[in-house]
């Protein structure tokens, strides 16, 4: 919600965090860009039984999450371009000649993050909707 006040460049806790030059809240940002989408595309993978095996499941999975951060970046571009002399400031780059590839980046390290931290987790709690829903089903078909 902080971000929604400011824009990239001026959320005030980021200023000058770690002696940076720039207002690194973005870059947070695109790290959970990655982490986020990466266990909803997981869920959506496993419960749909779409695809076998976990290393092909964390591929596609990661491939997702570099997807969405692409599209999001071709968005912030195209509304850079409509809205011209404040373009800067929305994309917050803040003269950063590679921050596109290190939004993409860092994307790609919150996708990774997520399937390596959360992956027990999300099975215990698949584990247990998958339980709950079969025993519901069972109550219904035995009344």
């Amino acid at each position: 919600m902080v971000g929604g006040h400011y824009t990239y460049a001026e959320v005030p806790l980021f200023d000058g965090l770690f002696g940076a030059e720039r207002n690194n809240y973005d870059k947070l940002g695109h790290f959970f860009q990655g982490f986020v989408p990466a266990l909803l595309a997981r869920e959506i993978l496993i419960r749909k039984n779409v695809i076998n095996g976990k290393i092909w499941r964390d591929f596609i999975i990661v491939s997702i999450c570099l997807a969405f951060s692409a599209f999001y970046e071709l968005i912030e571009w195209l509304v850079a371009l409509a809205t011209g002399e404040n373009a800067e400031a929305f994309l917050g780059t803040q003269g950063y000649v590679w921050d596109t590839q290190s939004d993409m980046g860092l994307a790609l390290l919150g996708a990774i993050c997520s399937l390596l931290i959360l992956p027990a987790f999300h099975n215990k709690q698949l584990k247990n909707i998958t339980s709950q829903t079969s025993e519901r089903q069972q109550s219904c078909s035995s009344s």
